[in-house]
């Protein structure tokens, strides 16, 4: 059964080690916050100003002096630092975070990322996914693995415009786990429920497939 956005933030939180700085970006990866594991101390950045950003708040808690780079309302920590943009993104640019957690419309087979442009709809620029895909030195993307047209988002190559080249390490999907190679896409888990078959058919680009595939763990 394919995972929902809640379920595919809890898995990439699985990708969290002891000691990371981590940027979330909108949309789904914002919710990895909410799936910290015990035991382990990870801060959280906002591009907007914020270092140790906490989880979501509780309904009838929220204050709008406290949001992400989303515009979501959130919470602080005891240890939380507030300051301006400038720092912020010196942070980004001088690689202090160790992973990225971005949304895309599309990623290609040699990790490039298409994640800020929607086809019919004005838009007004990439934002601070620009700074994060090239400075970050590990970048995990959380999206569908379709289209609401049913189309692939797993590409041999990108159709809408790139955020970036060459950065992508891994994809979390609602169907899959998928590694990125230098030989291309490499399946690593899969959806309980859902086959390699099945994942096969909604990649458009080449997927290798070694061994038995393992269901998702959370």
């Amino acid at each position: 059964m394919a995972l929902n956005k809640f379920q595919i933030a809890q898995r990439i939180a699985k990708e969290l080690q002891d000691g990371f700085y981590v940027n979330l970006g909108i949309g789904i990866p914002t919710l990895v916050a909410n799936y910290i594991p015990l035991g382990i101390d990870v801060v959280l950045q906002s591009e907007n100003g914020l270092l140790g950003m906490g989880p979501f708040p509780i309904e009838g808690e929220e204050s709008a002096d406290l949001i992400n780079a989303g515009k979501q309302t959130i919470t602080t920590l005891p240890a939380s630092s507030i300051f301006d943009s400038a720092m912020s993104f010196g942070m980004i640019r001088s690689g202090k975070i160790n992973l990225t957690v971005l949304g895309a419309m599309e990623v290609s087979e040699h990790g490039d990322i298409a994640n800020w442009k929607i086809p019919g709809k004005m838009v007004k620029g990439m934002g601070g996914a620009m700074d994060l895909v090239a400075s970050a030195k590990n970048i995990i993307v959380a999206m569908m693995h379709t289209n609401p047209a049913g189309e692939s988002k797993l590409l041999k190559k990108c159709s809408l415009p790139l955020t970036g080249t060459n950065c992508v390490k891994k994809i979390v999907t609602d169907i899959a786990v998928v590694e990125i190679t230098a030989s291309g896409f490499k399946l690593l888990e899969r959806a309980p429920g859902v086959s390699v078959e099945e994942i096969m058919s909604k990649t458009a680009a080449n997927l290798i497939v070694e061994g038995s595939i393992p269901e998702m763990k959370f």
